[in-house]
This record gives structure tokens, sequence and C-alpha cells, in this order.
């Protein structure tokens, strides 16, 4: 069994963090000093820019401030922003975080922010010190899985590794998501014959098309040049290459960003906006991927990559399982897991995907992670709008 840290809302966690949250781009620069100064690695930095409204962000960022990851909040408000800023510290203490907020405009201004945000840091380190610790089981985590700086490799060696570990762990009781519907399109209709339901197949169907129709109307994809540099050579290439780590598990459910899975099993993540395509809408960054897939309480991702991608998160730690063998020796050092090693013939699919279960065990256990180790934690928060999911979406929770 693992020991993870227990929460007052009986959730349980792999980390232990303090986060830093600005609620608009005007107190970027004060809550980015308070994490630098504070010099722990554990203090992380999140934040919306945005000064208009939006329900999705608000929905993200009271996700994220009760995530189980998360020990401690800290909220830095300039003060005039439309950013709901009551709602997410009392969410937060609903939760049984600790939690305080900052007004620049109140507290005197930059250099008097600072001091007190490095006061209630302290404050916060110490009282999420005092979590107690619990016993944790496969069947409690939430693992989370994305691609990014994808090549001709991807889709043969880390992709269909990732999905042999999230077969295992699916098996064992966990949760895990999938997402990047842009990066699906072409696969719909094999995922929707892996629905639990018929109901939930179409509800799949109809998401990816919703994808394919967005990206037609903003005139650009998820299919970048870096991947074309790489050797793939269409859309429905690259589709099937990040369908790949999905495995061979019922599709239990399909969410969206904020939404948490039930109980075990395969979840699709939807992370393409609802609604007419919006300029400052776009989908195609995978720390925002990240993020949302953090939002659904994701406890760690599994990040593949063939080009070399070497970005973290905050909140939730980042294994790398790099494709490219030729890019694992270049970037050894931010990659966590070698499955380069399936095209020299050095192993197999399924001693990757071994391996790899290992490792999230291990992750979960306390090991850190390259990018943990390098201090990479970024975090992208933008607009969108998502209407809620309908009960086909989660025959899990409607049964």
């Amino acid at each position: 069994m693992l020991q993870a840290y227990l929460r007052p809302d009986g959730r349980k966690g792999i980390r232990n963090v303090v986060v830093v949250a600005y609620l608009v781009e005007c107190a970027h620069h004060v809550a980015r000093q308070i994490v630098t100064r504070a010099d722990d690695l554990d203090t992380h930095l999140i934040g919306f820019p945005g000064c208009y409204p939006n329900d999705y962000a608000l929905t993200v960022m009271q996700a994220l401030c009760a995530h189980p990851n998360v020990g401690g909040v800290l909220l830095v408000s300039l003060g005039c922003e439309s950013f709901n800023r009551k709602a997410l510290l009392d969410s937060a203490r609903a939760a049984g975080r600790p939690a305080e907020l900052l007004v620049i405009q109140q507290a005197g201004g930059t250099r008097s922010t600072i001091q007190a945000g490095l006061e209630a840091v302290a404050r916060l380190r110490a009282a999420a010190d005092q979590a107690p610790r619990a016993a944790m089981g496969l069947d409690e985590l939430v693992i989370g899985t994305i691609c990014g700086g994808s090549d001709g490799t991807s889709g043969v060696t880390a992709n269909p590794a990732v999905g042999r570990c999230f077969d295992r762990l699916v098996e064992a009781g966990a949760a895990c998501i999938f997402e990047e519907t842009g990066e699906l399109i072409g696969c719909e209709k094999i995922m929707a014959s892996r629905a639990v339901t018929p109901e939930l197949g179409a509800e799949i169907e109809a998401c990816v098309e919703k994808a394919a129709r967005y990206y037609t109307i903003m005139g650009f994809g998820s299919f970048a040049a870096g991947n074309a540099d790489g050797g793939l050579t269409t859309q429905e290439e690259k589709s099937m290459g990040a369908y790949s780590k999905s495995g061979a598990s019922p599709i239990s459910g399909l969410i969206k960003p904020g939404d948490r899975p039930p109980g075990g099993g395969l979840y699709l993540l939807d992370v393409v906006p609802d609604g007419e395509p919006r300029f400052g809408f776009p989908n195609i960054s995978d720390n925002t991927e990240a993020v949302e897939l953090i939002a659904c309480g994701a406890h760690m991702i599994l990040f593949t990559t063939g080009r070399g991608s070497v970005v973290g998160s905050a909140i939730s730690p980042v294994i790398k399982v790099c494709a490219n063998p030729e890019t694992y020796r270049r970037l050894s050092e931010d990659m966590d897991v070698d499955a380069g090693r399936i095209l020299e013939g050095r192993s197999g699919v399924d001693e990757v995907g071994a391996e790899i279960f290992d490792l999230v065990v291990a992750t979960a256990g306390g090991r850190r992670t390259a990018s943990e180790d390098l201090g990479h934690q970024e975090f992208i928060l933008t607009y969108k709008h998502f209407e809620p999911i309908g009960p086909a979406c989660l025959p899990v929770r409607a049964a």
C-alpha cells in the first residue's frame, strides 16, 4: 500500500503542494515573486491572466485549489478584476484546505504584498505539513496522459506502452484519463465501439465531430510543423498514435475539464470548447491540457514525446516517456522512460509498459520525476466555454 496525504474532504494526495494563485495578470508578478522567494520546490505558482470573468476558469481553479495534491492555498488578487475571489476562497476552505487571500490594492502594493505573501506561505506550509498520512491503494489513483512533440516513433513505442500501463492500472481499479479529442479525429468510431453503452458511444462520436468542426472553422488543427518534420504525414496517422495511449480497456465515460471520474475505469476527456469557435479559445497547448487533466483529479500525468518536449506541470508530477531513441540520447536528463528502445529491438511494448506502471507506483510513493527535479512547474489557463455533460456520458455514475 502507498502512503498518501489524507485531506479533510477524504481525498488522498501523493504530493503536499502549497499553491500561490494569481487571479489576474496584474497580480502575476507579485505572486511569482512570492513563490520564487519562498524557495520551496513544493510551493507552486498557478493563475488566470484574464480580467473578464469566465465560468470555465473559475471551475478549473476551484478544482485545482481542492486537488488532493494541494495542502494549502494563497490567492493573490489585484482587487479590481472580475474573478470571483470569494467563491474560490470559500470553495478551497470548504474542501478543508488552509487558504488565505491577499489583495494588492489593500495590502500596500508590490513590496508589502510580497512580504505578506511570504509570511502567508510559511503559515500554509506549516499547516500542510500537519496533514496526516494514510494508506492508499492503486484503486484510489487518478492518472492522466497526453502526448506532445510527437513524431513517427510515438505511435509505435511510447504511446502503445502507455496504453499497456493504462490497461494494468484499470485492471487494478484506478481511474485513467486520456484526452486530446482534436487529436483523435478519425478514431471516433473505434472509440465508440469500446464504450460501455451505445449512448456513451454516440456521445464520443459527437465530441470528436465537434473537434473536427472547431478546427475546420478556426483554420488550424493539432497537426504541427514539427510533427511533419518528425515523419508524421496526416492527421489520421497522428490520431491513431494518440489513440494508442488509451490501451484496450472499455471506455467507462466521457468527461469535461473539472469533472471527476466517479470510479475506476478508462475515461475520455473532451478538451475542445463547446459552442461556436471564438477568438482566444484555441486548444493546442500541452500544458493547458495537463492542467485540465489535473482539474479532473489526476494525481500524475504520463507525457509521451518523440521530438522531445521537456515541460512538467504545477501540482501533479509528470512522467516523461520518450518515444524516439535518438531524442532520448540527446535529452535523457529530461526523460523518465526510454521507450525508444522498442524501435531498436532492445525491449518490447509490454516490458516498457510494465516499467511505466512500476514508475507510476514509485512516483505515487514519493519518487521525484525528472521534470520535478529540474523544477518544471509550467501552468497555462485560458478562456474556454463548456456545457455540462449529460447522463449518457457517465453511465457508471448513472447506474
